[in-house]
């Protein structure tokens, strides 16, 4: 199958459907960075930049049109412009592209924020538009913890099949519901990060002994756009003794960050911004996939990963699409 990819990003649909055969006919994505990570790891597919400016006959037909349009003015952390905002309206161009291209199937995704706003007019509007295109369609609020990363996050995803929305449902729901026996369990020695419903971090639950695997969140519902790191606190040796972290452990917490002294003790806790490779791995790619040269600055990925989907959740749509197509 082939899909198009639109407000792409960094892609994180390639990362989670090549591994299923599915390829890019061709990207959408204008900003400087997430461009030239797509340019990086996908040399060969073209990007389009602006989609709005996307024809009819611009590229072969594509099985797929999938994009995650600008959460901005549907997030309670934002303005709530709503369809009236310039990034609202892109969720409308999206259906219009849709018309041109008339893909098989859509995926789009947004912030649960997007059911709410206007009253839930504007996604009722938006559904409106697939309806009259001929799609049938289904949507689902997702949790990206569900699906074996440590992070809440959750997003709208909606499916849509061109002129049966028995297909459409029967990717998003399935005959047990996803809970989280279908990610990895974590444990209680294990930090867990708490995301608000608009993704913002809210906190960490759990503790982390310095030589055990790092988690934590991702700040991505700022009104600007983009990711902040959140801080993580480490307990380098239980705040139940209230004990201070030995030396060795905190070089090896500052060795971990890259050498960092953003890194300082709080309470007898490590307390540090995740590093761009531990936001990575909290959003499912693979460990440096946003350091395209040696000079790639942190902020840049920050904001690109804070943006971008969790690959674990694209690739369980992906699937759940190839089963439908095998059976239908």
């Amino acid at each position: 199958m082939t899909y198009g990819d639109v407000c792409a990003g960094i892609s994180a649909v390639s990362v989670a459907w090549h591994p299923l055969g599915m390829k890019p006919a061709f990207f959408a994505e204008t900003d400087k960075f997430p461009s030239s990570v797509l340019k990086h790891h996908y040399a060969d597919v073209p990007n389009a930049g602006d989609f709005t400016a996307i024809g009819a006959n611009d590229y072969d037909p594509i099985d797929i049109l999938v994009g995650g349009t600008p959460c901005q003015d549907f997030s309670v952390a934002g303005l709530r412009a709503g369809l009236d905002g310039d990034r609202g309206q892109l969720t409308i161009e999206f259906t219009k592209l849709a018309g041109r291209l008339r893909p098989r199937w859509l995926v789009w995704e947004n912030v649960p924020g997007v059911l709410s706003s206007d009253g839930g007019r504007a996604f009722g509007a938006f559904l409106g538009l697939l309806g009259k295109l001929g799609y049938g369609f289904s949507y689902r609020v997702l949790d990206a913890q569900n699906f074996g990363v440590p992070q809440r996050r959750r997003r709208v995803f909606v499916v849509g099949h061109l002129g049966d929305w028995r297909r459409a449902a029967a990717v998003l729901f399935e005959r047990h519901s996803i809970g989280p026996a279908a990610g990895k369990s974590w444990g209680a020695r294990e930090a867990m990060a708490y995301l608000d419903k608009e993704g913002i971090c809210c906190g960490i639950d759990g503790e982390l002994n310095a030589r055990e695997q790092l988690s934590g969140c991702l700040n991505t519902g700022s009104p600007s756009g983009g990711g902040t790191p959140a801080m993580v606190a480490i307990n380098l040796r239980g705040r139940e003794h209230g004990a201070n972290p030995e030396p060795d452990h905190l070089a090896s917490i500052r060795a971990a960050d890259g050498g960092s002294s953003r890194s300082f003790v709080s309470d007898g806790a490590i307390v540090r911004r995740l590093t761009p490779r531990e936001c990575e791995r909290l959003q499912g790619f693979p460990d440096d996939y946003t350091k395209i040269s040696a000079k790639t600055a942190d902020g840049p990925r920050y904001k690109a990963l804070g943006n971008s989907m969790a690959v674990p959740v694209m690739r369980w749509i992906g699937e759940r699409i190839q089963m439908v197509e095998r059976v239908a």
